[in-house]
């Protein structure tokens, strides 16, 4: 069993209210110094298919994982607003988070826009977050005109933010090495979100289309709110490509635009995106699959951007399945990573600290220092001087019709496989 099988909504949505509500789960003795550890991810409405199994991940991390003299809970908030991931709110929650004394590390977001409003409040407050989602490159490293500075206003050289996920100049490469040599494709029509994830990704897909010999015959960018995209495929149906790749995530209407590509006829045209695509089975209610429909889900790929091949996959989704009676989701797995991060970070440094400010400075030091590594269900990594994982792996998946679900097919390592 691969730990990227997607479970239905009506089943997680359940999950939920019981693995997911605040406190939950309990790590170490019962007696022990009450901290706790925090969740920041969209739990409602069309982000479900993202939220609730992530952080799924992190509750059977607390269930599982024991230090010695600490009772911990979770503090969990949800950035969804209206059903949709939403920046201010992030903001708001890690404030909330922060202000919370007992609370020593986060996990999330899962989007990179809301990062951007969140890192300079962990940032300020030296608390420590662990994305397991988030890929767009600016949030750590220079990224056209933005710099990772500018986040970090409060404190400057100081590290508060991690992410267990590669960046997307690696996972646009992973659909680019998708469409032009799994789908082998030379001309793409690419449209994006305009929001951080979906622009940046987009970008790189197109830096590294252009090395692998494709070319991107129109460039486009669709609001998120866009309900209505006939002027889009009317576009991509003139200029004819051989596949078109979407930057951005289902909320923002990639589902739709899908949907209303068969409908004008151009189902049969493949169809490739980041993983704002991968989220949920057919059968998983909101998800790109779910609203695309039969015939918008022919020819669909997607990237992950996380190994897929973790060293015990076969004991992680039983052990999941077993707690929350479904399969894990693309980003079970690195959020259960990034609470071990937590749960190291606190063996090593906690022992003697009752003073619950200088615990949360020690563990935001012991994290951002690139010299400490981790053993993790996803292998073994370092996070960087920049709080980027060593690991550089993305995941490829496709629709297949007869599951109605996405199927994982082959996952490409960056660092021993480059762009050449």
């Amino acid at each position: 069993m691969k730990i990227r099988e997607l479970a239905a909504l009506a089943v997680i949505g359940v999950v939920a209210l019981a693995a997911c509500s605040s406190p939950s789960g309990s790590g170490g003795n019962a007696a022990g110094t009450a901290i706790k550890i925090g969740i920041e991810l969209p739990m409602t409405g069309g982000e479900a298919p993202n939220g609730v199994p992530t952080a799924n991940g992190v509750a059977l991390a607390v269930d599982q994982l024991k230090v010695a003299g600490f009772n911990i809970t979770i503090n969990q908030q949800d950035d969804a607003v209206n059903g949709k991931h939403d920046a201010n709110q992030g903001a708001k929650n890690m404030g909330t988070l922060a202000n919370d004394a007992q609370v020593l590390f986060v996990v999330g977001p899962y989007n990179s826009s809301v990062a951007q409003a969140e890192i300079p409040v962990t940032n300020g407050a030296g608390l420590m977050q662990c994305s397991p989602a988030n890929t767009a490159v600016q949030l750590t490293k220079p990224w056209g005109t933005a710099k990772p500075t500018d986040l970090r206003k409060t404190n400057p050289d100081k590290i508060s933010y991690v992410r267990v996920a590669a960046t997307d100049d690696i996972q646009g490469a992973g659909g680019a090495d998708i469409v032009a040599h799994t789908i082998n494709a030379k001309s793409v029509y690419v449209l994006d979100d305009t929001q951080t994830y979906g622009k940046g990704i987009s970008d790189a897909f197109t830096t590294a289309l252009q090395t692998f010999g494709g070319q991107v015959v129109k460039r486009e960018g669709a609001p998120d709110k866009t309900t209505d995209f006939t002027s889009y495929v009317t576009t991509a149906k003139g200029l004819n490509p051989d596949a078109v790749y979407y930057g951005g995530v289902t909320t923002s209407g990639l589902g739709l635009f899908r949907k209303q590509m068969a409908a004008q006829g151009l189902g049969s045209i493949p169809f490739a995106g980041g993983d704002g695509v991968v989220d949920g089975a057919q059968k998983t209610a909101s998800s790109f699959l779910n609203i695309a429909g039969e015939d918008g889900d022919a020819n669909s790929y997607g990237t992950v951007a996380a190994i897929h091949d973790i060293p015990n996959p076969d004991k992680f989704a039983a052990d999941y399945k077993a707690k929350f009676n479904t399969d894990p989701g693309s980003y079970s797995a690195p959020a259960y990573a990034c609470t071990q991060v937590f749960f190291q970070a606190l063996k090593e440094v906690g022992t003697g600290v009752t003073d619950l400010a200088q615990l949360r400075e020690k563990i935001r030091a012991y994290v951002a220092d690139p010299s400490k590594s981790y053993d993790t269900v996803l292998g073994k990594f370092n996070f960087d001087k920049d709080g980027d994982t060593t690991q550089h792996t993305i995941s490829y998946y496709k629709y297949d019709p007869a599951k109605k679900d996405w199927a994982f097919f082959k996952q490409r390592d960056f660092t021993a496989d480059p762009v050449k």
